[in-house]
């Protein structure tokens, strides 16, 4: 049996929980479960932790739930606070979103980079007593009556085995946990490619505010990030696989502000990426159970993935807990699924309303849009009830 060390003892050779993804999902289910002493192994096929910022929003109900790992602080200290969404045609305002006075501690969204916040958990991690074991890449799994046998491929290319209690599929949407498993996932892939781009630029507008911007060409979306630089995230139908200054520049010209143009200075980092909207059949397969993008992925419009991939994390922690350490039968697991599954199907579907109305190519229905937009927006309860969907504060 091949060994690795896990958190109650240096070495083992079986354990609780085997975690299979170092992302931020599977950093704070680790961090939960050390917090809770349960033992468990994170495996991570990567050599190294994210170096790019690609998720780069964290919502009110996120940093709530943090709390409970002492997280939120650290995440305050080195994000940047933004109070308000605008949404606009061109130079036209749609509407203004107040994420001020929501029913939360943190009435805005907190933008920060995600090698940033994956640094930040994973230094919790080890201050808990954990750590994550890379590259060890997992190429199969199999069920037995009490144990779940996982097959990992090291380094060096020799595969063995580690037993545990329970697995925990946090490996992104081509989840090999979630194929082993026979798990299905259920949806479609959009037609268009998405940029993500962190850049330096002259900015016309307020840098303190997340803005949308709906154009005939496409959607694309403006957000500050810390040390001065930008989050841009656009549509494409062809997008290059790492767009240059060009490129995004004629994103901003063609969509962005038009009175008083954007102009690029330096692209930090940039990326293409194709988006699916699709939720797992299942969240749970006897003693495998999916959590973050390999349960539910989606449009990236309101920057709601990592959030409701952490708040998974933290559910099924503690619902992990309290079975592994007899205070719930094994049943109670189903609990997991019965309430993070719905909030999965809850957000595709939203994130895809919002991704297709944002791309919409007929004049009229454009118009139409952004008349009902704008009505909308001289609406408070309309304004509030889009804001606390943002802040994923309309989900327990």
């Amino acid at each position: 049996m091949w060994r690795v060390g896990c958190f109650v003892k240096p070495l083992c050779d079986a354990t609780d929980v085997v975690i299979v993804g170092a992302g931020p999902v599977g950093l704070v289910l680790a961090g939960v479960l050390a917090k809770m002493r349960i033992p468990f192994v994170v495996l991570d096929e990567l050599r190294e932790g994210s170096n790019t910022s690609r998720a780069a929003v964290v919502h009110a109900r996120t940093l709530e739930d943090l709390e409970e790992l002492e997280i939120t602080g650290r995440l305050l200290a080195e994000g940047l606070v933004v109070r308000v969404l605008t949404i606009r045609d061109r130079d036209r305002v749609l509407a203004t979103v107040h994420f001020e006075g929501l029913p939360t501690r943190y009435p805005f969204t907190l933008m920060i980079p995600q090698n940033v916040t994956e640094a930040i958990l994973l230094a919790r991690l080890r201050e808990l007593g954990g750590d994550v074991h890379r590259p060890y890449k997992v190429i199969d799994l199999s069920q037995e009556p009490d144990r779940v046998a996982v097959t990992v491929s090291a380094q060096d290319g020799q595969t063995e085995k580690i037993s545990a209690r329970y697995v925990i599929g946090a490996d992104g949407m081509h989840s090999i946990v979630r194929e082993r498993a026979g798990i299905g996932f259920t949806g479609a892939t959009y037609e268009e490619s998405f940029v993500l781009a962190d850049v330096r630029m002259q900015w016309p507008l307020r840098d303190d505010e997340v803005t949308l911007f709906f154009s005939p060409e496409g959607l694309v979306v403006v957000a500050p990030l810390p040390a001065g630089r930008y989050r841009i995230v656009a549509t494409m139908d062809n997008a290059p696989e790492h767009p240059g200054m060009t490129d995004v520049q004629r994103l901003l010209d063609t969509r962005g502000p038009q009175t008083v143009r954007a102009r690029i200075e330096e692209i930090a980092w940039s990326s293409r990426f194709r988006i699916h909207h699709r939720v797992a059949d299942h969240y749970r397969n006897g003693r495998v159970l999916l959590a973050g993008d390999a349960a539910h992925v989606h449009s990236p419009a309101g920057g709601q993935g990592m959030n409701t991939g952490i708040q998974d994390a933290i559910m099924l922690g503690q619902v992990l807990a309290k079975v592994l350490s007899g205070q719930a039968a094994e049943s109670w697991l189903d609990t997991y699924e019965q309430k993070r599954r719905p909030v999965g199907q809850h957000i595709v579907a939203l994130t895809d309303r919002m991704t297709r109305v944002a791309t919409l190519r007929s004049h009229w229905a454009r118009s139409l849009r952004n008349t009902v937009l704008r009505a909308a927006g001289r609406i408070p309860a309309a304004r509030r009830r889009f804001a606390e969907e943002m802040a994923e504060l309309r989900y327990h």
